[in-house]
């Protein structure tokens, strides 16, 4: 059997050294103007995440959410945390507070206009992210915690996943909606919306992560 696989080995790098290039002669044709053309978004790398690879995508919010959900199973069995470790100083808490709203600002915006500029939905969320680990380590955890219940955020991270899947499915079937004018804020189609909602599910699922070690570990 070893024999099988050193031959096959040799006639593979025979076959490389020999044999012509098949490779179809790009040189007249740009992929990115192609993807915007075909996503009418002018950010190419949000044409390819949220269309020409959307079934990656796809899994990927599922496998983040799988995380979110396996840090809090790991962890559940653990003793809570006693000492919860935060900013006492002013000026930290100040600086820290600026730097939550710069993160969350720039989060919206990449948000709204990742389809139009480089950004998107998960840089977005990471932003947002952010902005709230910024908060989480000059708050009280108790208060956090009220906030998080009160508005529902972990049903808002399910249901943002599942409507991620529902229109990206209807995107894979071939339904798009009008792509607009390229290069203002309503093009794209479906894209902003998904950009949106994985924005939505990042930060949220952020917030949950950073409330889980909080709570068992005392330190982000």
């Amino acid at each position: 059997m070893k024999l099988v696989y050193i031959l096959s080995g040799i006639a593979l790098f025979v076959k490389m050294l020999i044999m012509p290039d098949s490779a179809p002669n790009l040189a007249d044709i740009s992929i990115t103007e192609t993807v915007v053309q075909e996503s009418g978004v002018i950010n190419a790398v949000s044409g390819i995440i949220f269309r020409n690879r959307l079934y990656d995508t796809i899994f990927e919010v599922i496998v983040f959410t799988i995380a979110i959900l396996g840090s809090n199973f790991l962890l559940a069995n653990e003793n809570l945390s006693c000492t919860i470790y935060q900013f006492k100083d002013q000026p930290s808490i100040i600086l820290a507070r600026l730097g939550a709203t710069i993160a969350a600002l720039v989060g919206i915006e990449l948000a709204i206009r990742g389809h139009l500029s480089p950004g998107g939905g998960f840089a977005a969320g990471v932003a947002g992210g952010t902005a709230i680990g910024l908060i989480a380590i000059t708050s009280s955890y108790q208060w956090m915690q009220d906030i998080y219940q009160r508005y529902h955020a972990a049903i808002w991270e399910k249901v943002s996943v599942l409507v991620f899947i529902v229109l990206s499915v209807i995107t894979l079937s071939g339904l798009e909606l009008p792509h607009g004018e390229l290069g203002t804020l309503f093009s794209g189609g479906i894209l902003p919306i998904l950009n949106i909602i994985v924005a939505v599910k990042v930060a949220l699922g952020s917030w949950a992560v950073v409330l889980i070690f909080i709570r068992y570990r005392g330190l982000l």
